[in-house]
């Protein structure tokens, strides 16, 4: 599990800052992206916790590091950051959810 963190790491590390842009510009790309990489985490045969747990250090990357592009990228900020830890992975599962309807 530690490798697969280290590697979400780098990966937000080295996205570039007009990917981001693009990424979070709207709310239905952002949720695009996100549910590419649930898929790819499912196929690489990572479970529910697995996949919540990489949802909350992006979700925790995010809250911290970018701003948010629009109303539902600010509530979810704004949710995160009044969240204590079990909040904040219950909210990560949540999103893990979301983005595969």
């Amino acid at each position: 599990m530690e490798n697969i963190q280290g590697k979400v790491q780098e990966e937000l590390n080295n996205v570039s800052p007009e990917k981001k842009e693009e990424i979070l510009a709207n709310f239905s790309t952002f949720k695009s992206y996100l549910g590419e990489k649930v898929a790819l985490g499912e196929k690489l045969g990572l479970g529910e916790e697995q996949l919540a747990k990489t949802a909350e250090k992006v979700a925790g990357y995010l809250a911290n590091n970018e701003e948010p592009k629009n109303s539902e990228e600010n509530l979810l900020q704004e949710l995160w950051k009044s969240g204590d830890k079990d909040q904040q992975h219950a909210l990560a599962h949540m999103l893990v959810n979301m983005v595969r309807k």
